[in-house]
């Protein structure tokens, strides 16, 4: 939570176009101090957080990181939009983006409901970090490819995301891979050690015909993909 605090409270200044100078000034604090609070170096108290709420016109819930939503409310997960859920389900552009869409949001979906019945938080957790990781880089270069967007409405400098990103990928990938590791073998949950349903091919088409045979089509593609790198860097 105070990573996303100091992340928000430094974008909706720029956002704003101000200063630090200028926002600590109104704020009634010093430069040196909103320089603390925006780098993480030093936590505010609830005054400030009052102040800086009303003068940012937001929620705390926002500036706390607890929602998306500048207005404060929280947003179950029975609320949001499901776009595997459209019965209109077109995207603008052509037939390969629409393929791969449906791809994508199938095999997330498979993903994400065999995740969920391991019930285990830090497990789900790290595989939407390292899937949210992959979204963040891929709309992040569309956004400055797109024209003359402000690359402030982004906390990490153009020059360091992929790199970040990417470092951030590992480490998901690490924490997930671990956390399989303790349950390997598994079938319990003592321990505090997850439960990972048995997988296999007949398994997968019985449960879920039609989102298997989307996962798949995807994994065949990328292995066929990422076999071609291996044979080329071999």
């Amino acid at each position: 939570m105070r990573e996303s605090f100091c992340r928000t409270l430094s974008l909706l200044r720029r956002d704003k176009g101000v200063s630090q100078k200028t926002a600590s000034t109104e704020l009634g604090i010093s430069q040196a101090l909103l320089s603390h609070y925006e780098k993480g170096t030093r936590e505010p108290g609830l005054a400030f957080v009052v102040r800086a709420c009303e003068y940012y016109g937001v929620s705390a819930d926002f500036l706390l990181g607890r929602t998306m939503l500048r207005d404060g409310t929280l947003v179950s997960p029975e609320a949001l939009h499901d776009a595997a859920d459209d019965k209109d389900n077109r995207l603008r552009g052509n037939v390969s983006a629409l393929l791969h869409k449906k791809l994508l949001i199938s095999a997330i979906s498979l993903l994400f409901d065999l995740l969920g019945r391991s019930r285990d938080k830090a497990l789900i957790d790290s595989a939407s970090a390292y899937l949210s990781d992959a979204v963040y880089i891929v709309f992040r270069h569309l956004y400055e490819a797109a024209g003359d967007n402000p690359a402030a409405s982004f906390g990490i400098p153009g020059a360091l995301f992929s790199l970040a990103a990417a470092a951030d990928m590992a480490r998901r990938e690490a924490q997930l891979s671990s956390r399989l590791c303790r349950a390997k073998g598994k079938r319990d949950k003592r321990d505090d050690v997850p439960t990972i349903p048995p997988l296999s091919h007949d398994m997968l088409l019985s449960e879920y015909p039609q989102l298997a045979q989307s996962l798949y089509m995807l994994l065949q593609q990328t292995g066929e993909r990422i076999q071609f790198d291996a044979d080329v860097l071999a």
